[in-house]
């Protein structure tokens, strides 16, 4: 399990012991429901917090449990918790950064519109270091949450946005970077178009340089 799994695994493993917190009963279907992940592994994760002393299970009539924390399952959830917060505290700084670099040089560069491709937390601070420009967002676009908003901007499928914007495209996540880039290849996008922030842009991910 490399390092990125790991994450992923302890992130989801807080997610649920955050939703364990009263007697209610739960349905491992309800919690998949709540945390978006698939009914198997809810129970793959249950079984692991539960073989650890983390959550115990308390049973109730027509074959519902209640997931209960446990004193070592509350003390898990807080040092989960200061790792996540940690995490997310240095990725913070690390893309606000990286992405207030990338759209100086856009700028520097003449560029005045772009057009986001990916919506998630990176995105966010993505449109934060945007705003310390003159440059204008016109477009966002992610295949997964079309038909919301980012900031006022409708969110629509790459196969809508592609053919309308002529702005340069910055792929504003960082865990699906790769995805979205081959992506907007697929949709007949110049890579010179594609630009992405941080030390990879331009080089093995094959985004365009400012």
């Amino acid at each position: 399990m490399n390092n990125s799994e790991k994450s992923l695994e302890s992130y989801r493993s807080l997610l649920l012991l955050s939703e364990i917190t009263g007697e209610e009963p739960l349905s491992q279907r309800e919690l998949s429901r709540r945390l978006g992940i698939a009914v198997g592994l809810v129970n793959s994760y249950l079984k692991n917090l539960v073989s650890k002393g983390y959550v115990r299970v308390k049973n109730f009539p027509s074959n519902r449990y209640a997931y209960l924390l446990t004193p070592q399952g509350l003390a898990e959830k807080s040092r989960l918790a200061y790792q996540h917060l940690s995490y997310f505290t240095s990725l913070y700084t690390v893309a606000r950064q990286d992405y207030l670099d990338l759209f100086r040089r856009l700028e520097t560069a003449g560029v005045r519109e772009v057009a986001f491709c990916g919506v998630d937390e990176v995105a966010e601070v993505a449109y934060l270091s945007l705003q310390e420009t003159d440059i204008k967002l016109v477009a966002v676009m992610d295949d997964a949450r079309a038909g919301e908003t980012f900031f006022g901007v409708p969110v629509v499928a790459l196969a809508a946005g592609v053919p309308q914007v002529g702005a340069s495209l910055v792929i504003s996540s960082m865990k699906r970077r790769t995805e979205l880039l081959q992506a907007l290849l697929g949709q007949g996008v110049a890579l010179g178009r594609i630009f992405t922030a941080g030390a990879e842009s331009g080089k093995e991910n094959g985004g365009g340089r400012a």
